[in-house]
């Protein structure tokens, strides 16, 4: 019994922490338990040495001492700031109104500011329950399908789980052992293809079933000019003036992929930001003004979001700043926003720091109960014998990235991002290796994969955070005076379903098209190394003079 116990401890480790986590027990103490079981038992069983357990502390240490983490209380609490500061109530209510006439406008509202707060906050909780209490009531006011607006409002606020400065993408670049920077610049593209299938979701919606998802009727609609217009030729000329300013202070730069983006973005918002402002003295000081009430609202709405993106990923893509860096000065951006918007208070601060001192010391924990498993798993090598079960499948690299997403997929059913990220993310990381996949392509696959644990029904959070803000029981409306009924949590599981089908389309296009994460290597030279041809010229060497030295 004992020989048999020794030479299969590792898959009855495994099977032991899936039994203890099915049991309910936290994820942090199970991994601990049954590192810390299994250690004594190889100990009893002369697998291990006596003093097998004195490198637990330096593992301890390195979790304590690891810069690379110190970027998640930072991102935390940019984000839980943010969410109190009135931002997302701003942006809503400004681009609802923007889209509000047309067929769907409230969803692709929802969906944009979804992805704004995204590369904003990086936070799930903060974007769906700021959503949920801003825009649910408005949708249910103006006749949108439960299962629709649950969804929409849902799958948006899980978008903060795959658009840098996302939590989990550095988590996953910590336990794979890269840089934080190529992870966020990686996720960037998949992150914005992933928002406009959502927004391209709720389009089929809106022609196929036009009284699920309604435009706003014309009255709903404010920041109309004298004569009745809403001044959207004024908002398009600006647009295409920031783009043409961005464009040409760009045209020079040798900047691809996401650090373009990025960059023009930054341009653009300055010179919009510029416009706005000049428009705002003139209205102030004479009475005109050449933009309408429209294009300067949006824009006044707009940047603050958009230059804390520069202000963050900016820094980080262009090398100015490290994530940790990056994250400090989301947090101190955050402060600021918050005080020019008049709602910073010590109470925000008090309770966005006791949020965030709660999450950090969650990921602490859970990271330290992990080393202590990974030490005797791999102690037992356990790591070898994971990477001999995965490198074995058949397929090849197809046959592993199937498999690891349809476990990956079936493990978020019952743990969250960050259990997995910990437990399942440095068994899969060196087999991933072995079979020559870029370790960042493969974090942004689980990336996007593990968004799902947010949307699964039953077990979902972001699901779990729409039913706590949103209606139970039936109410009065306080604009229309009608009776509304509540949504029910079937229809906040129903309306998760097609989100959940989107983000699996998501994992094969991002493994149909690596393209879409490897352009974070910058472009590739188009010089064939095997045509190089290295010539040392050839250097006639001085003749030698032996003759008698000339006399001075």
């Amino acid at each position: 019994m004992s020989a048999f116990i020794i030479a299969n401890m590792a898959p009855i480790m495994f099977v032991s922490l899936v039994v203890f986590l099915l049991l309910g027990y936290p994820a942090a103490f199970s991994l601990g338990a049954v590192g810390l079981i299994f250690a004594f038992v190889g100990i009893e069983l002369g697998e291990f040495r006596p003093d097998f357990l004195q490198a637990l502390p330096e593992r301890v240490y390195g979790v304590m001492s690891n810069d690379t983490l110190l970027a998640i209380p930072f991102f935390t609490f940019m984000g839980l700031v943010l969410e109190r500061s009135g931002m997302a109530e701003d942006l809503l209510d400004t681009i609802g109104q923007l889209f509000g006439t047309i067929r769907g406008g409230l969803a692709y509202a929802v969906i944009f500011v979804g992805a704004l707060l995204a590369a904003t906050t990086g936070v799930v909780a903060a974007s769906v329950i700021s959503m949920g209490l801003i825009s649910l009531p408005i949708m249910l006011r103006y006749g949108y399908d439960r299962r629709v607006a649950s969804g929409v409002i849902a799958a948006s606020g899980t978008l903060a789980q795959i658009i840098p400065p996302s939590l989990v993408l550095i988590v996953m670049a910590d336990q794979l052992g890269k840089s934080v920077g190529d992870m966020y610049e990686g996720a960037f593209i998949p992150g914005m293809v992933l928002a406009a299938l959502y927004a391209s979701y709720a389009f089929l919606v809106s022609m196929i079933f036009p009284k699920a998802a309604p435009g706003l009727p014309a009255e709903a609609i404010g920041f109309r000019e004298k004569d009745g217009s809403r001044g959207l030729v004024s908002l398009g000329v600006l647009t295409i003036a920031s783009v043409a300013f961005a464009w040409l202070a760009m045209r020079g730069s040798k900047t691809t992929g996401a650090d373009f983006v990025v960059l023009s973005m930054f341009f653009g918002i300055l010179f919009a930001f510029f416009v706005a402002v000049l428009n705002w003295v003139l209205d102030k000081l004479t009475g005109y003004r050449f933009l309408s009430a429209m294009a300067q609202q949006t824009t006044f709405v707009m940047v603050p979001p958009l230059f804390l993106i520069f202000l963050v990923l900016g820094t980080i893509f262009i090398g100015i700043a490290t994530p940790t860096e990056g994250g400090a000065m989301g947090a101190a951006g955050a402060l600021l926003l918050g005080a020019a918007k008049r709602r910073l208070s010590w109470d925000l601060i008090r309770q966005a720091t006791e949020s965030t001192a709660k999450l950090s010391a969650f990921v602490i924990f859970i990271l330290i109960g992990a080393r202590v498993f990974s030490l005797t798993f791999y102690g037992v090598s356990g790591h070898v014998w994971v990477e001999h079960l995965l490198t074995s499948l058949p397929g090849g690299q197809v046959g592993f990235l199937v498999f690891v997403n349809a476990l990956v997929f079936v493990l978020a059913f019952f743990l969250d991002f960050f259990e997995l990220a910990f437990i399942i993310i440095p068994l899969l990381g060196p087999a991933a290796e072995k079979l020559g996949i870029d370790l960042i392509w493969f974090g942004v696959i689980l990336g996007v994969n593990m968004q799902t644990s947010f949307m699964h029904p039953p077990f979902g959070f972001a699901l779990f955070y729409l039913r706590s803000v949103a209606p139970k029981e039936s109410y009065v409306d306080r604009v229309t005076g009608k009776r509304m009924d509540p949504v029910t949590t079937g229809q906040i599981y129903w309306g998760a379903v097609p989100f959940v089908v989107i983000q699996c389309i998501m994992v094969g296009l991002v493994i149909l098209f690596p393209q879409m994460v490897m352009h974070y290597k910058g472009v590739a030279s188009t010089i064939d190394p095997n045509t190089i041809q290295i010539e040392v010229p050839q250097f006639e060497p001085p003749p030698l003079d032996f003759g008698p030295p000339s006399k001075q």
